[in-house]
């Protein structure tokens, strides 16, 4: 898959994506991550690419023509998107979305913003990573970047890991042990110790959507409460009074 990255900081976007998995993706040919600096299109000699804005305001707002004459020279993968708080809140199914695809751009902005007729005329989108203010999309892109990136085939050593994890199917993940076997005092679960896979898997779901109704209860009344199966696993294996769980933390139980 090729992704392509347009900023003024490029750096910030290779030295972090030469490392662990995003690394090792490239090396072995699964990702073609490039960047551009958008300050290569500039005309001057102190290669601006921003200015005040039209009807007064603080700060600058980043130019147009370095942008577009950047993403017109290099003709990168489309869809094109815009990383800022206007567009569509990025989550697990949009990055499902994109890693079933061959390839995307994203186009980081910095300062006040970006010449709205950016928005209007040259990129596809734009996508959000949260309500919050950051300095510029270069965080952003990098966790577009690595949410989708994990996903191709070969990235991750277990294939089976993508879809084992938190919101792959809009819950948490259930808690996860390793050696010492007591650490503190504090024991790992017998089940877990058990070999009796079945039961293992089963109480890994009871975890999973307990924890979901504790911590997250907004993805569990987002997908219509617990089944009535579900409601089971949560009685057999989950000691409400050790997870705090109140029965109208359940939601609507559906059948």
């Amino acid at each position: 898959m090729r992704i392509d990255v347009f900023t003024i900081f490029p750096t910030a976007v290779t030295t972090f994506a030469s490392e662990s998995l995003l690394g090792k993706a490239q090396t072995r040919g699964l990702l073609d991550l490039r960047t551009w600096d958008i300050r290569d299109e500039t005309t001057d000699v102190h290669r601006t690419v921003d200015d005040s804005p039209f009807g007064g305001g603080a700060g600058m707002v980043m130019k147009p023509e370095p942008i577009f004459a950047a993403v017109e020279r290099v003709r990168p993968p489309r869809p094109l998107f815009l990383l800022g708080p206007g567009g569509r809140v990025f989550n697990q199914a949009i990055a499902d979305e994109l890693a079933a695809g061959e390839g995307f751009s994203l186009l980081c902005g910095r300062y006040e913003g970006i010449d709205h007729r950016v928005r209007e005329h040259l990129v596809d989108g734009e996508l959000s990573v949260g309500d919050y203010v950051l300095a510029g999309g270069e965080v952003a892109a990098l966790v577009v970047v690595e949410a989708v990136a994990r996903l191709l085939p070969g990235v991750m050593g277990n294939g089976a890991s993508a879809g084992d994890e938190s919101f792959s199917a809009g819950l948490l993940e259930y808690p996860q042990y390793t050696r010492p076997q007591v650490f503190r005092d504090w024991e790992v679960p017998e089940v877990l110790r058990s070999g009796d896979h079945g039961r293992i898997e089963r109480w890994r779901r009871a975890q999973s959507l307990a924890r979901t109704i504790r911590y997250r209860p907004d993805l569990m009344r987002a997908r219509g409460g617990l089944s009535v199966d579900e409601q089971r696993l949560v009685d057999e294996f989950v000691d409400a009074s050790t997870t705090s769980l109140e029965p109208d933390d359940l939601g609507p139980t559906v059948g």
